[in-house]
């Protein structure tokens, strides 16, 4: 009797269900997955404050000759397989020596034997190059070729030689790699921003952060060390900020004050101790050393 109950249930759901939405359930049950042939990449890298992204997919040698067989030379190229590849810079940037305003852009190519077109272009999210109309690009710069002894087999694509202002887009595939340098005006972009934040009256203010980034840039040494100064006031047993108050003396030209600032950071890498002592007492012996 039970199983008889169980069997007219099972029955009663299967006719309740719409036989388009059993055949779905079927089909999601059994569909096969399968590799792409050129799986999607993502690409995203920081160069100082501005966001670069590239998406593309990245196709493979498989045996097959590439530039000049696969893909012709002096022939417009998507830079990928399928969606011609994107690139976004979140502010704008200088790419091969040419400005560009902050935006996404297709990325397209024109391989040849000793130099390559790199192009972008207004319309992005097209298939291929099928579509590609040259009237919307915003700018083509000309890179060489470099040849490379070792082959890669699957299309790369990414940034290379990151600074805080700049950066190398750089593509390799089989025994092609060229690159294009892409610069950021992170000066002009955060100086404002820091003399704001300093002359503000809130605490804390970024002494370390900002004394650097001006040390690093050359931008006014002597402001550097006072804001140096007075991150070592609120935190005087910090090695790290002493020992770059004696990386900044020396861009300075002050090799006395300096070594002063070299062997009191020593001292307070001894007492600090630990790994942080022992990194930090390395580094300042390596500045007295420099001075000899």
């Amino acid at each position: 009797m039970m199983k008889n109950i169980l069997c007219l249930l099972v029955f009663a759901a299967f006719c309740l269900c719409p036989l388009g939405s059993a055949s779905r359930l079927a089909a999601q049950s059994d569909a096969l997955e399968f590799p792409a042939a050129s799986p999607p990449a993502l690409v995203r890298e920081q160069v100082g404050l501005t966001t670069v992204e590239i998406e593309y997919a990245r196709p493979s040698t498989r045996g097959r000759k590439i530039f000049g067989g696969l893909i012709p030379f002096d022939e417009i190229w998507r830079t990928g397989a399928n969606e011609a590849t994107r690139i976004t810079f979140s502010t704008d940037v200088v790419f091969g020596g040419e400005a560009v305003a902050a935006g996404t852009y297709a990325l397209f190519t024109i391989p040849g034997t000793i130099e390559w077109t790199v192009i972008l272009n207004r319309v992005s999210g097209q298939w291929g190059s099928y579509g590609y109309n040259p009237d919307q690009d915003v700018l083509r710069v000309s890179v060489n070729a470099e040849n490379m002894k070792r082959p890669v087999e699957t299309l790369r694509l990414g940034l290379a030689d990151l600074t805080d202002a700049s950066a190398q887009l750089e593509l390799s595939w089989e025994h092609t790699r060229v690159s294009v340098p892409i610069e950021v005006n992170i000066v002009d972009m955060l100086v404002p921003k820091i003399e704001a934040a300093m002359a503000s009256s809130d605490e804390p203010k970024p002494y370390l952060s900002a004394a650097m980034f001006y040390y690093a840039h050359d931008i006014d040494l002597e402001q550097s060390l006072q804001w140096i100064n007075a991150g070592l006031v609120q935190q005087p047993q910090a090695v790290w900020i002493q020992y770059r108050k004696g990386l900044i003396l020396a861009k300075l030209g002050d090799k006395e004050g300096c070594m002063a600032a070299a062997k009191k950071a020593i001292d307070l890498a001894n007492a600090t101790g630990g790994e942080l002592g022992a990194e930090y007492r390395r580094l300042s012996e390596a500045l007295v050393d420099s001075l000899r």
